[in-house]
């Protein structure tokens, strides 16, 4: 019978950390959020601490907590969700990271992807459901093993392992503890099937580490990978070590629900059925169908991942289409061209424009995801008249966020052959409502947002919930979502074709760029 009636829960995204607690009906009952350092060393370059996450990771579960005053005793499990492909390697013996993590968001391995891209594109497809490229794992663990002095020949000796933040998190959690899965790692090093299908080295139809992608993206040794799990594991992954027992007044509490941040999402969306849709506006912009229990091979430049398990050597399959800079582009309206204050300010500027006068922004600022996967593209405005105002150019960034929106609904589509609907949406930007009308308006389809935004935390307390009994099936979960609001399309759809056919120009301008002339980056 399970013990307590909340489930904690860590989602570490890409700009901050956040912990929430989660009520057996579905929604939050507090949270606490913590942003972490961005550092850029080089252009095209991102990182974070790893030990800076794991402190506000610590602060952010202590504020949940006090906010709620709930006694930790009432929680029941913990779940992990993050932003996935981010890579860490560290030494379990103190815990110390060997270099920074570096972000998904990251291009340095461009060169390394392109070898990949020559030589083993359809096989890195069929076996991982990924396209090669920057974006995912496995070359930014190559890169780390080539360039971080000594590294090769510690991770052929078994001195560090490897893990995306879920597993680096999950390993602190229960750092110390002696009931965990890999007692020989000093703490759970674990991932769960969604995110290990984020590395580029797993094979998504027999859900385990493949050892020839390992040898051919820089001779990865397997025994620095973290064992793979359902998302929602009875077995438990671990229970939480002194460090954070500590926090949670003595008490320890298992760790049983992982998951990537966008699976999460479209479980918290109660995406259960085949065809269903959600859209995550975060630092990027996510868009996951689930398409069941067999894997479909994209036409069109999508993902095929891994959206769940529940079970060990199950899965469930999502298309997805990656784009890999939306929410960050008014982040940079705000710290980079300080137009605006606040980020909220951001649409009540947008919506002063009757329209963007032209105007086209393409968010291409570390290239562009699905469906185009150009590496080398870059970011541009373009449309450019001595009458456009800072409102054009944020009404422009807003919309760009739509129309990356509606090329891969498009893709989807023709993948599956399946008319979408409606779209679910979720994120910090869902609550845009000039965006999400828009979002309805360019692509002609339903936006329906649900009362419980953070559909992140919610799929992962879900899937930590349902491993301990709190909630008995996922029809428990379908039962939960709440709607808050419907978007239908008002656009014409002489309109909406018109304006969609200029961002298609636009996207054209920005494809390339950096490779046609790399030496702007090398003086930059």
């Amino acid at each position: 019978m399970v013990e307590g009636d909340y489930v904690l829960v860590i989602d570490q995204g890409t700009t901050g950390t956040r912990a929430a607690l989660v009520t057996s009906d579905g929604s939050i009952m507090s949270y606490a959020y913590r942003e972490h350092t961005q550092i850029y060393p080089k252009p095209a370059w991102v990182e974070h601490n790893p030990l800076e996450i794991w402190e506000k990771t610590k602060l952010v579960i202590k504020e949940a907590i006090e906010y709620a005053g709930v006694n930790p005793r009432r929680i029941a499990a913990i779940g992990v969700t993050n932003q996935r492909e981010t890579t860490v390697v560290w030494d379990p013996r103190n815990g110390q990271p060997v270099y920074n993590a570096i972000v998904w968001q990251d291009r340095r391995t461009s060169q390394l992807v392109d070898y990949l891209k020559r030589n083993y594109t359809d096989m890195i497809q069929e076996r991982t459901g990924l396209i090669p490229d920057a974006y995912f794992s496995g070359t930014k663990l190559w890169w780390l093993l080539d360039n971080v002095p000594g590294l090769r020949d510690k991770a052929q000796k078994g001195e560090v392992v490897f893990g995306t933040i879920d597993t680096w998190v999950i390993w602190n959690l229960t750092k110390g503890s002696k009931d965990v899965l890999t007692p020989e790692r000093g703490g759970a090093h674990i991932t769960d099937y969604s995110n290990a299908s984020r590395t580029m080295m797993f094979n998504i139809h027999k859900l385990e580490w493949d050892s020839e992608l390992l040898e051919i993206e820089g001779k990865i040794p397997e025994g620095i990978l973290p064992l793979p799990r359902p998302s929602s594991d009875k077995r438990i992954y671990g229970y939480t070590g002194p460090e954070v027992s500590q926090i949670l007044s003595g008490i320890s509490v298992p760790v049983c629900g992982d998951a990537g941040d966008q699976q999460a999402a479209l479980f918290g969306q109660a995406g259960f059925d085949a065809g269903e849709v959600k859209s995550t506006y975060g630092t990027g912009n996510f868009i996951l169908m689930n398409i069941g229990e067999k894997p479909v091979k994209s036409k069109t430049n999508l993902l095929t991942t891994i959206y769940y398990s529940l079970e060990e050597g199950k899965a469930m399959y999502a298309l997805e289409g990656s784009i890999f800079i939306t929410g960050a582009a008014v982040q940079w309206l705000r710290d980079g061209l300080k137009i605006i204050e606040v980020s909220d300010e951001v649409e009540p500027l947008a919506s002063a424009a009757s329209d963007t006068g032209g105007v086209y922004f393409v968010p291409a600022f570390v290239g562009l995801g699905a469906p185009y996967w150009d590496q080398y593209a870059r970011g541009l405005i373009i449309g450019i008249t001595r009458g456009t105002e800072r409102k054009h150019i944020a009404r422009a960034v807003l919309e760009s966020i739509a129309y990356l929106t509606r090329d891969v609904l498009e893709a989807m589509m023709t993948d599956t052959g399946i008319r979408i609907p409606r779209i679910k949406v979720d994120g910090g930007a869902a609550k845009d409502n000039f965006l999400m009308q828009f979002q309805a308006d360019i692509t002609g389809i339903e936006v329906w947002r649900p009362s419980v935004f953070e559909s992140t935390s919610l799929g992962v307390g879900y899937l930590a919930g349902l491993a301990v009994g709190l909630w008995r099936s996922i029809d428990d979960v379908r039962q939960n979502w709440k709607l808050d609001r419907v978007f239908k399309p008002k656009m014409n759809p002489d309109t909406r074709e018109r304006l969609y056919k200029g961002w298609k120009a636009a996207v054209q301008r920005a494809l390339g760029w950096a490779k046609e002339v790399p030496w702007a980056y090398e003086l930059s």
